[in-house]
């Protein structure tokens, strides 16, 4: 199972890279995608009209998605063992961190401070 992040998300809803198109599309044909509430409410921040909004809202509500009980204060724990937020990491992707160590999902991310925190807390 894959952990989509929110900038991969955002590529794959402005349509310009044609790979991350059709990665994205066969993970979620194969449902292998997971949601987690802080990147779709990331996305929804971002949208700009009420169209937009209605198409996040349906990935959520039909993409399969793990238990977050905690996972904040797990987050904060994270940040601080492995000391993320000096190396500009937030809690909000230490709780994409924490939810992809957690269930043991791979991440996928176009962001390079969270692509090296992932790889610093396998």
């Amino acid at each position: 199972m894959i952990l989509i992040d929110t900038s991969v998300w955002i590529e794959f809803f402005r349509k310009t890279d044609k790979s991350i198109d059709i990665q994205l599309s066969e993970h979620l044909e194969n449902a292998h995608a997971i949601a987690i509430s802080v990147v779709f409410g990331e996305l929804l921040q971002g949208v700009r009209n009420v169209r937009e909004e209605k198409i996040v809202l349906e990935y959520w509500k039909n993409l399969p998605k793990v238990n977050e009980d905690n996972l904040f204060i797990e987050s904060g724990r994270l940040s601080f063992q492995f000391k993320l937020f000096p190396k500009g990491v937030g809690l909000l992707d230490c709780y994409i961190l924490t939810a992809a160590r957690r269930y043991n999902l791979n991440l996928w991310t176009l962001d390079k401070k969270l692509l090296q925190a992932y790889s610093q807390i396998q």
